[in-house]
């Protein structure tokens, strides 16, 4: 069985569909906290097994010898490497035929990667088959709103120059659907790889700056945006001031320093060898976000 945790969230749901695209529905099983929210799932035939990161005892049946895993990295953070530890546990002792998890770059040392990388040595530690799929940034984190910031006119960061190799949730799943079917060989292997696993480092193909994207933004909607670069305090004010709380604003601004290091910026490759094709292009997630109906409509 093909095992995808978080799979009713914005990256498991295209896991799971892209899974469904190429395999049977009775291949494909979900690890969920709500049965209510793979409803849907169930009906096509997936099977449903309701599953609390919090509660380890729940983990027992979730997994069986020989699936292969995709373990998403929870939401919760802080509170990630316990829950992550239970479901690394639960499949070692199922014996599990593959763990992937969804990590993050080497390259990345601002505070968001560290339950990433204590998570790496929890799979390594369990002796498990492994593949990380070291996730780089999405490039929805900056057009989740992309009316909102055409209509202000203003890109806000603090990351400066900075650049950044996104590529959309999608090109992401479709990797991880390809490893998880089996599919990545040594040439596809990043850094690190060995013999019981592989590690990709994923990012889109082109990095980008703010400044870039806020021209992006101008050209498609042809209306003025411009980038305006902050101070981190001004950025945190900016942050809280619209609504987002304290810590996760203080862990988007210490991404921005990260950014302005260069720990985002790599192309590797390893996305695009994994999906058989170029990574999406900035301009076109851009046009895309701009035509889809506002949320709730």
């Amino acid at each position: 069985m093909y095992v995808v945790t978080g799979a009713t969230g914005q990256l498991g749901r295209l896991v799971v569909e892209g899974l469904l695209a190429q395999v049977p529905a009775g291949e494909v099983a979900v690890a969920v906290r709500s049965a209510g929210k793979a409803a849907d799932l169930a009906a096509r035939g997936v099977d449903v097994r309701v599953v609390d990161y919090d509660r380890p005892e729940s983990l027992a049946g979730a997994f069986a010898a020989g699936d292969r895993v995709l373990l998403i990295s929870g939401s919760e953070v802080g509170r990630r490497i316990p829950q992550h530890r239970a479901v690394v546990e639960a499949a070692r002792a199922a014996g599990v035929a593959l763990l992937a998890y969804t990590s993050i770059p080497a390259a990345a040392t601002f505070r968001l990667a560290d339950e990433h990388r204590a998570t790496e040595e929890l799979i390594l530690a369990s002796g498990l088959p492994y593949a990380f799929l070291r996730n780089g940034w999405y490039t929805e984190n900056y057009l989740g709103d992309a009316a909102g910031t055409v209509g202000r006119g203003v890109v806000l960061g603090s990351a400066g120059n900075g650049r950044v190799a996104t590529a959309p949730r999608r090109d992401y799943a479709d990797a991880a659907v390809a490893v998880l079917l089996g599919g990545g060989g040594s040439d596809g292997a990043g850094e690190g790889a060995g013999e019981r696993g592989r590690v990709y480092e994923l990012s889109g193909d082109t990095a980008w700056s703010l400044s870039e994207l806020a021209a992006e933004l101008a050209q498609a909607s042809g209306k003025a945006v411009v980038h305006r670069d902050v101070t981190p305090v001004e950025h945190l004010a900016a942050l809280v001031g619209a609504g987002l709380p304290q810590g996760f604003a203080e862990a988007l601004v210490d991404v921005d320093a990260g950014i302005a290091r260069g720990e985002l910026a790599g192309t590797p490759g390893d996305l695009a060898r994994l999906i058989g094709r170029p990574t999406t292009p900035l301009a076109q997630s851009v046009r895309e976000a701009l035509a889809a109906p506002p949320a709730g409509a």
